[in-house]
């Protein structure tokens, strides 16, 4: 399966604040037709990059309670957070909201590029990259780690855990699920600590951003189980 947004020739930033510029990459394939979704300058994932995943693969989860999102109570000495959202009524309903998140469209929806893309595995390990809009910012690279999945007939989602690298140390789960009575639901659950020190220097901005992002992970679910959008229908170029 092909990486998700296609990547720019630009800088990246990783999120220990080094940049590194992706000169020397080299377009693919032939130029899409104007106007054409992709109609724009891309380029192979950049050498530096690629660098960073596999330094994030032979890395550790830097806290001890992986896999914790999977139950009810959420392990002490961290923030918690949790907020779920109604979807609607049945099968239909879960297999579409479920395979959408599955393919990272909370993250995507939300203006996150993956690399690598593919549908949440357990075990894969992927760069979440985020670029500020109209800005000439080098992106942020933030590598983590899926921790589980789960494809019951009830319940639909994953969790990752953050890596050596991430502004944050924890956990956060996606899941859809549908009660007993065919109630369909997104929930989004997170225990985490801030790690990295310019994040806790700002750390009222820090909660806030991450209060915005989960809202906004909710609102790409909505959508997508109002409108019945595929799988990694979401991705945006980042």
């Amino acid at each position: 399966m092909p990486d998700s947004p296609d990547i720019e020739v630009d800088a990246e930033i990783d999120t220990d604040g080094t940049a590194t510029g992706t000169d020397g990459t080299r377009t693919d394939g032939p130029a899409p037709a104007p106007g054409a979704p992709g109609a724009r300058r891309t380029a192979r994932p950049s050498s530096a990059l690629e660098r960073r995943l596999l330094a994030a693969r032979a890395a550790a989860p830097g806290y001890r309670e992986v896999g914790a999102t999977r139950g009810a109570r959420l392990p002490a000495g961290y923030a918690h957070l949790r907020r779920r959202v109604h979807l609607g009524h049945g099968p239909e309903v879960l297999e579409r909201a479920g395979r959408f998140v599955l393919g990272w469209g909370c993250q995507l929806g939300t203006g996150f590029a993956v690399h690598p893309y593919a549908p949440a595995a357990t075990g894969a390990t992927v760069l979440l990259r985020l670029a500020l809009p109209g800005t000439r910012w080098p992106r942020l690279v933030i590598p983590c780690r899926v921790v589980w999945t789960v494809e019951e007939p009830d319940r639909i989602g994953f969790a990752y855990g953050t890596l050596p690298g991430h502004p944050e140390c924890g956990e956060e789960s996606f899941v859809v699920s549908m009660d007993a009575a065919g109630e369909v639901w997104f929930e989004v659950s997170a225990f985490s600590r801030l790690a990295a020190w310019y994040a806790r220097l700002g750390r009222p901005v820090a909660a806030l951003c991450q209060y915005l992002a989960i809202e906004r992970y909710l609102s790409a679910v909505l959508r997508a189980a109002a409108a019945g959008e595929a799988p990694g229908s979401g991705r945006r170029r980042a």
